[in-house]
């Protein structure tokens, strides 16, 4: 992502209201039943995301593609390691705590440990970003897409990210990504809208 090096430069702008998406899910979300297509219990993590996300391309309805949506997000949330599953429970808690510096200690060794585990860069560019660490937050956005390119939490923080910044040619173009990946998405279809009419207006 050639574009985050660039705007890693502007990152001093950016204002303290950006929200990356992360991969918790809500309780009531966890709470309520989901609809999915059964997955085969003998999958592996790989093939049941890659199934996951063939429904969500195909998926027109926004609450079914919600359900779908939060299925992927655990699976985000499982490494596949008892211990790394500890580290990111622990930075969560402390995150609720306010203990911040503990947080990124924790996200640090998971990192470390399993530096392939894209869900760890995740919750890092977001405790990067609320501690005004923004270079790091962007450097940690794009490993993130690195590893996980239809990572649809990351695609949204980066294109709230470009807007903030006055780059709203890229953003529109991240908000495509993500509605490449999520295409039931309103929030996401809204923002591909109003950026489209917005640089059809600059350029008339």
């Amino acid at each position: 992502m050639s574009a985050m090096r660039f705007f890693a430069l502007t990152s001093a702008a950016l204002p303290l209201a950006f929200i990356l998406l992360t991969s918790a899910v809500p309780a009531a979300a966890a709470e309520k039943e989901v609809i999915v297509e059964q997955t085969n219990v003998n999958s592996t993590p790989k093939q049941r995301l890659d199934q996951l996300f063939s429904q969500l391309k195909r998926e027109r309805d926004p609450e079914k593609a919600s359900s779908i949506a939060n299925e992927i997000r655990l699976e985000w949330n499982d490494s596949g390691s008892a211990t790394i599953n500890l580290l990111m429970q622990w930075a969560d808690k402390a995150i609720e705590e306010k203990r911040n510096p503990a947080a990124l200690d924790f996200l640090d060794e998971a990192i470390a440990l399993k530096p392939d585990y894209a869900e760890s860069w995740n919750r890092r560019a977001t405790l990067n970003f609320v501690m005004g660490n923004y270079r790091k937050s962007m450097s940690d956005i794009e490993r993130v897409l690195d590893l996980e390119p239809r990572h649809f939490g990351a695609l949204s923080g980066l294109a709230a990210i470009l807007s903030n910044a006055g780059n709203d040619q890229l953003a529109l173009k991240a908000w495509q990504q993500f509605l490449n990946v999520y295409p039931a998405d309103r929030t996401a279809q809204e923002q591909v809208n109003t950026l489209s009419e917005k640089l059809a207006g600059n350029r008339t």
